[in-house]
């Protein structure tokens, strides 16, 4: 059963776990877990997606119980009115907090978009991005004698496709975990050394107008026992108090 942080007649979020993808595709066909199928099961009635998470991240999940309030809520989407904060642990110390402004050029799915002959342009796209953590494990990943590492507030302003990953890299600061942008013999050693080997981005907090009511939803997405596991091991419990859970079930 899925974790429900908000509901009612208009719409419904989730805390969405790692590893889910959000609906049925044929790129995955092998794939069994679905969030809008359990969604729909769970509560006995249809959903509507309005956005979506990478598969391999965690956290808020919004989606509709009808078509008018999932053209509503899309529509705050694509006018940025829907404030979205992500937490994520990255490799190496982030000493300030700093803006992101690196276009990027819309990724073609080898598959889907084989005799695609279009040529994509780059599109804006910002992320905000501070520090509220970081740490030096002494364990030797790579060439050097210790590890380093950040846990950041990343709050995308635009929503492209893996976005904040490919951002977090663009300025080689990438996210622990990740297979595709990421620091493959990083996310060896954090595997290894911590027993962590999922993609370290949860989306922690959505905020927007209500579209039936207009009254202001702050909806917060805990994070999961991986994430506790992390953090309590670098230290950092207490630091983003309102994402932890009361009990550790793997520390």
């Amino acid at each position: 059963m899925l974790e429900v942080i908000y509901q009612d007649q208009h719409l419904i979020a989730i805390n969405k776990p790692a590893g889910w993808l959000v609906h049925r595709s044929w790129l995955d066909r092998h794939e069994t877990r679905f969030v809008m199928q359990t969604v729909r099961d769970q509560i006995g009635q249809h959903v509507f997606p309005v956005h979506r998470l990478d598969k391999p991240t965690s956290g808020a999940l919004l989606m509709a119980l009808s078509s008018e309030v999932a053209c509503l809520l899309a529509q705050q989407f694509e006018h940025h009115t829907i404030e979205k904060k992500y937490h994520a642990i990255v490799r190496g110390y982030v000493n300030q907090a700093d803006i992101i402004n690196y276009a990027l050029t819309e990724e073609k799915d080898k598959i889907a978009d084989k005799y695609t002959s279009k040529i994509s342009q780059p599109q804006p796209s910002i992320t905000h991005y501070s520090p509220l953590a970081k740490v030096e494990c002494p364990i030797e990943i790579g060439r050097y004698p210790t590890s380093r590492f950040s846990l950041l507030a990343l709050r995308p302003i635009t929503g492209r496709k893996h976005q904040l990953r490919r951002h977090m890299a663009h300025i080689r600061h990438p996210i622990i975990g990740d297979t595709t942008y990421g620091d493959l013999r990083q996310n060896r050693g954090v595997s290894h050394h911590f027993a962590s080997s999922r993609l370290m981005l949860h989306a922690s907090y959505l905020s927007f107008k209500h579209p039936m009511t207009g009254d202001k939803l702050q909806l917060i997405a805990k994070s999961d026992d991986a994430w506790m596991h992390l953090l309590s091991q670098f230290g950092w419990l207490g630091i983003v108090p309102e994402l932890e859970r009361q009990h550790l079930s793997m520390v």
